[in-house]
């Protein structure tokens, strides 16, 4: 009896191994079956792949690309949303070369600097002549003052003097013309209007050689 009761015993744990072991690979798929399922739901919800989510612990840092990466017109501004807007910006940046550019007449540069600084004046007094009409016939008023950030600009070169001012007048003059040149490329690809397209078309050799200029100075 006690020979047969042994014997019993290691089917019995056997028996009851099998059992736990199909009750955890049970639970296991069970569980698995629901990631992959809510995994699937996820991805059909947000409209991507369930396989991209895959995380490499290997990988370097996530780079996230700009979108003005991708434009023509890609550097420190982006394309105006309406017409009125671009006019006013075109407006302001007429007035912050015009500016300064006196500001660096008052303060006595000579020279090339001095040469630029009354082309600036000349060519923006024009542009903004230019871009008059086509405000009125569109009632748009134009501003007649620098924008506040170069008023603030303005008012920390009026601290220097010599080549300190004529340095940092010359990087801003590089500075502003590249700002400025890529509003106007990005805005004549956005805009519908013809009297823009034509004011847009004539400017932007103007500024295109003022930022060449700029840079050639500011060596």
């Amino acid at each position: 009896m006690k020979k047969n009761l042994f014997a019993i015993l290691p089917l019995a744990a056997l028996l009851a191994l099998n059992t736990s072991c199909g009750d955890a690979n049970k639970r296991t798929d069970g569980t698995a079956g629901e990631a992959v399922s809510d995994m699937d739901k996820a991805a059909d919800e947000g409209g991507v792949q369930a396989d991209a989510t895959v995380i490499d612990n290997n990988a370097g840092p996530t780079v996230t690309a700009d979108a003005d990466s991708a434009s023509p017109a890609a550097g420190p501004t982006a394309p105006h949303s309406t017409d009125p807007e671009f006019m006013k910006s075109a407006a302001h940046s007429d007035q912050n070369e015009i500016q300064l550019s006196k500001l660096a007449l008052e303060k006595g540069v000579t020279g090339m600097v001095k040469e630029h600084a009354n082309k600036m004046i000349q060519d923006h007094t024009k542009s903004t002549n230019d871009l008059k009409p086509i405000a009125q016939k569109k009632n748009v008023v134009l501003p007649t003052d620098m924008d506040a950030e170069h008023k603030a600009i303005a008012a920390d070169m009026r601290k220097l003097s010599g080549k300190d001012f004529e340095k940092k007048f010359m990087d801003q003059m590089v500075a502003d013309h590249q700002k400025t040149l890529n509003t106007l490329q990005a805005h004549l690809g956005m805009t519908q209007d013809a009297d823009l397209k034509g004011f847009i078309q004539k400017v932007t050799p103007v500024v295109q050689s003022h930022l060449d200029m700029s840079k050639q100075h500011a060596m």
